[in-house]
């Protein structure tokens, strides 16, 4: 059986990447829970591109 379920796929893109000029662009795939959390999820997560941790919001 399929589960029925609340959770959903969600991308996390990096913000401090787009304004900074450096090439690429750093993208975490993760869930969530959509009944619980509503608003948009932000982590903190390590850029490979700027070879540091920065803030990864959600994107639609």
């Amino acid at each position: 059986m399929a589960k029925k379920g609340n959770r959903v796929q969600v991308i996390l893109e990096c913000t401090e990447q787009k304004g900074s000029g450096v090439p690429g662009m750093s993208r975490y795939i993760t869930t969530k829970n959509k009944r619980n959390t509503t608003e948009r999820i932000e982590l903190k997560k390590y850029n490979p591109y700027m070879k540091k941790v920065t803030v990864h919001k959600e994107i639609k």
